[in-house]
């Protein structure tokens, strides 16, 4: 639909002063298709900053949703024209437009735009054309064109004049020619090829130089602005004595093909146009006339040869097509004209230009596939084949191009993520053109894998085996276990913990929850327990967090900390054991075995015997580690009946 704004202005100075009245007329057109493109109009020459639209209300959406998503308006090309209030929702311009320096000799002066949103990405189309303000008046490239017109040319000769040239379009361009009284000449309008006006002089009535050698004409040329704007230019007509031919041209039109990276000073053409007269009636010098300002910046003319070379850079992207018009004059001032016009050829001389438009610095491991990443275009000026482009990533990585519309392209992950084994990704995406020498360009993105948590630890071992000697102080550490977690941060931050068993006593160890070191909290006894086994968990920070476990077996190392104790004979604390002994008993005869037992394990449970004491030393024997009491000799008449022994264990 069609939106009116009208914003009036009025200064006011001294009291003397005059009132000025400023009228701004904004008109924009809003139009939203299928394709999400918005279209707008705006005239050349608004303020800096003058509104262009309300972006928000023609989306149907709230500013807060602007800057929720990070609303932001990209224009094509280098540099960005306009600005997009994510507070207000509203378009404007960021600087003053000029149609005639944006568009330069074109109708239609449309400037591309897009919107991009993020969260969820989505990006919108849009089009403001500039429309043309009559800020431009028609202007000669001459103020004073001469004219030599032999006396003897007949009444009804057209003279082409120099045109005007007007930087407006449309109605505001150039529209009519008008000549200043007079009584030879008369004005005739046509229209070129181009749709551009020019006017002709019509020699109504014969000349006659010895009546009148000059003439003074005026010229007028003006516009179809409202009010309108005109220029003017004199015409000065030089009556010339009779020469009765005029240069001929071998062709009215000089059609030439021409590639862009043509060097200069090239020949482009050699127009020659012949006159059968002698001396300086048949001279014939050239020159351009109807040839627009930047086609006689790309193309010299030599006036004395009619060659015409390269003087400029010529470049397909700026303009396809030039046509000049050029005279040949005799030295009689008899004259002749010819169209030269120039196609030039396209040539792959633009690299691909790829412009990143949105880009997701870190996504997680676990992102599935498909998952966008960045969001980039891809531009060349060229045409055809040399301005048709393809992409492609280079190296084997697990990401894919998805190609969009209007030469944009999305990068998506295509496979699962393991920050574990790549952390961070270099993507180098190549852009190359089809031309016959095949032209390419680089961007570079870097994409981190952020950590999740998706790895458990790892214990080093399954089963720790560590040991302690009885009686051993309190909190004594005795080892640690290790568990490792492949994430990052907090996920792979290990805490430790002894797993409770239901129905079971408390055990005497404990392991520190931040390094995994094992203490035992208190003396422990070997007689009491030799072993015991429990289990330890590793748990990560994460969220969830994950764990593992590992057995820890404690092993308690024995300590002679207990004496030998006698079983046989029994211990009697009033009276010692006694045993009979025959008179007749050789040596090496039985008396009596000694039986004892250590609580300790090991050597320090082995037991040796040893006859400490005797009535008779030389009677007796004690086995060293059978406890065995036998006699060393036979028993004499002389022994003494009662023998006392102590054996020492």
């Amino acid at each position: 639909g069609w939106l009116f704004w009208r914003l009036m202005a009025c200064g006011r100075r001294s009291k003397d002063s005059k009132r000025q009245v400023i009228l701004f007329i904004l008109c924009v057109c809003v139009c939203q298709s299928g394709a999400e493109t918005l279209r707008y109009s705006l005239a050349e020459e608004m303020e800096k900053d003058s509104f262009v639209a309300n972006i928000a209300k023609d989306l149907g959406v709230s500013p807060g949703q602007l800057a929720a998503r990070k609303a932001r308006v990209v224009s094509e090309g280098n540099e960005q024209l306009f600005r997009l209030n994510q507070n207000t929702g509203v378009l404007t311009a960021k600087e003053s437009l000029d149609r005639e320096e944006i568009c330069p000799q074109s109708d239609t002066c449309t400037l591309f735009f897009k919107i991009f949103f993020e969260n969820p990405l989505q990006l919108i189309r849009g089009e403001v054309e500039v429309r043309d303000v009559n800020d431009n008046s028609p202007v000669f490239p001459e103020k004073e064109m001469v004219l030599e017109i032999l006396e003897t040319t007949s009444p009804g000769s057209r003279f082409l004049l120099e045109s005007a040239q007007d930087k407006d379009v449309g109605s505001n361009g150039l529209q009519n020619y008008s000549l200043g009284s007079n009584s030879h000449f008369s004005l005739a309008l046509g229209t070129g090829k181009g749709g551009a006006k020019y006017a002709e002089l019509v020699l109504e009535r014969q000349l006659d130089r010895e009546e009148q050698r000059q003439l003074n004409l005026l010229l007028t040329a003006t516009d179809g602005g409202s009010p309108p704007r005109s220029g003017t230019a004199q015409v000065r007509i030089v009556v010339l004595d009779a020469n009765d031919n005029i240069p001929v041209f071998g062709r009215e039109v000089y059609e030439v093909r021409l590639a862009e990276n043509s060097p200069p000073k090239q020949l482009v053409v050699r127009v020659a146009a012949a006159d059968p007269d002698e001396g300086s009636n048949g001279k014939v010098r050239y020159a351009f006339t109807q040839t627009s300002e930047r086609s006689r910046q790309l193309f010299e003319l030599n006036p004395a040869t009619g060659e015409i070379r390269v003087a400029g850079n010529l470049d397909f992207e700026e303009a396809e097509n030039h046509e000049m018009a050029v005279r040949a004059t005799d030295g009689g001032g008899l004259s002749a004209h010819c169209k030269v016009q120039v196609e030039v050829l396209d040539v792959n001389d633009n690299a691909p230009e790829i412009a990143l438009t949105s880009l997701t610095a870190s996504i997680p491991e676990d992102a599935p596939p498909r998952t966008v990443v960045a969001l980039f275009s891809v531009r060349d000026r060229d045409s055809g084949d040399n301005g048709r482009t393809t992409c492609a990533i280079d190296g084997d990585l697990p990401f894919s191009l998805t190609p969009t519309f209007d030469n944009y392209y999305e990068l998506r992950t295509n496979a699962a993520l393991d920050r574990e084994k790549t952390a961070e990704y270099n993507i180098t995406i190549t852009a190359m053109d089809w031309g016959t020498t095949r032209l390419s360009s680089r961007e570079s993105i870097f994409v981190q894998i952020s950590d999740v948590n998706d790895n458990p630890p790892e214990f080093t071992q399954e089963i720790y085996t560590m040991s302690v000697t009885e009686n051993n102080s309190a909190m004594l550490r005795i080892g640690s276990v290790n568990a490792t977690d492949a994430d990052a941060g907090k996920n792979a931050r290990v805490n430790y913990a002894l797993v409770r068993q239901e129905g079971k006593e408390q055990p005497d160890v404990s392991v520190s929850s931040e390094n995994g070191d094992v203490y035992i909290l208190r003396p422990l006894d070997y007689e009491e327990v030799r072993a015991f086994e429990v289990a330890v968990r590793a748990t990560d920070g994460g969220s969830p967090p994950l764990s593992a476990q590992a057995v820890l077996r404690v092993v308690v190392r024995d300590e002679n900390d207990n004496a030998p104790v006698v079983l046989h004979p029994p211990p009697d604390s009033s009276a010692a054991a006694g045993e009979l002994v025959p008179r007749w008993a050789r040596a090496g005869y039985l008396v009596a075995k000694v039986v004892a037992v250590d609580a300790d394990a090991g050597q320090n449970a082995w037991l040796s015997y040893e006859l400490a004491k005797a009535t008779e030393p030389g009677l007796f024997r004690v086995g060293l580690h059978s406890g065995e009491v036998r006699t060393a000799r036979a028993v004499a008449e002389r022994d003494a009946p009662r023998q006392r022994l102590v054996v020492l264990v």
